[in-house]
């Protein structure tokens, strides 16, 4: 069961709420952050979390201001990024008692964040995985979003769908080939939701299981 907190972010004087949940098992412990639309406790969060926990990583998911306060635009990357620091230190007390590593994750929005702070500096992450990167628009195609991944110096994987519509699979594809850091897992089905057709036979719920799967698997051998 996740235990509620409050996490402090002093760069913007303001506090949001976060789910904590650490196996007794745990390798890493993972601050996991929302996309644009939805917030830390859409089903989707719940069911990744609890996928990941049974691959023995800790979670740490918390709410942006924006969706804290119960409004749909996305904060200022300023706002974002003071935001995911100070998950990232919260996250860092609990692995720091456990002497196990912290991870930075992020579905979507929330990941193409993080992948920002990350390249600015070091805020002690041992790596970033990406539910979802948001490589451009719906239906304009680019690859700009990723300039700055290069940037970025701790392992990577990307875990794509073959039906999204905010990552052309050839360019995604494209730009993990050219980062030396990344590591990317296309599956065959999901959209950038990674909602699966019902003919496909794979139901949402197997589809989260094997993103946390992909995602044990991949930080057991980066990240130990």
């Amino acid at each position: 069961m996740a235990r509620r907190i409050k996490i402090s972010v002093p760069e913007i004087e303001e506090s949001v709420s976060g789910l904590v949940s650490i196996p007794d098992n745990a390798s890493c412990v993972m601050a996991l952050a929302h996309g644009a639309g939805a917030g830390m406790e859409h089903s989707f969060m719940d069911q990744l979390a609890q996928s990941l926990e049974k691959e023995g990583i800790g979670m740490l998911r918390f709410n942006f201001p924006y969706k804290e306060k119960g409004k749909n635009r996305p904060d200022s990357p300023r706002i974002v990024h003071a935001t995911q620091k100070a998950a990232l230190k919260r996250a860092t007390d609990y692995a720091a008692k456990l002497g196990i590593p912290v991870v930075a994750a992020g579905k979507s929005f929330g990941g193409r964040m993080f992948s920002q702070l990350l390249a600015s500096g070091d805020h002690g992450a041992s790596a970033l995985v990406f539910f979802g990167f948001p490589l451009h628009p719906p239906g304009k195609p680019g690859t700009n979003r990723a300039d700055h991944l290069k940037d970025i110096k701790v392992p990577m994987l990307f875990l794509q769908g073959s039906r999204d519509t905010l990552a052309t699979p050839d360019l995604i594809k494209g730009v993990s080939k050219g980062l030396s850091k990344a590591t990317m897992k296309m599956f065959e089905g999901p959209d950038h939701g990674f909602h699966m057709l019902k003919r496909s036979g794979v139901s949402d719920g197997e589809m989260i299981a094997k993103l946390a799967k992909e995602s044990g698997k991949w930080l057991r051998v980066k990240i130990g």
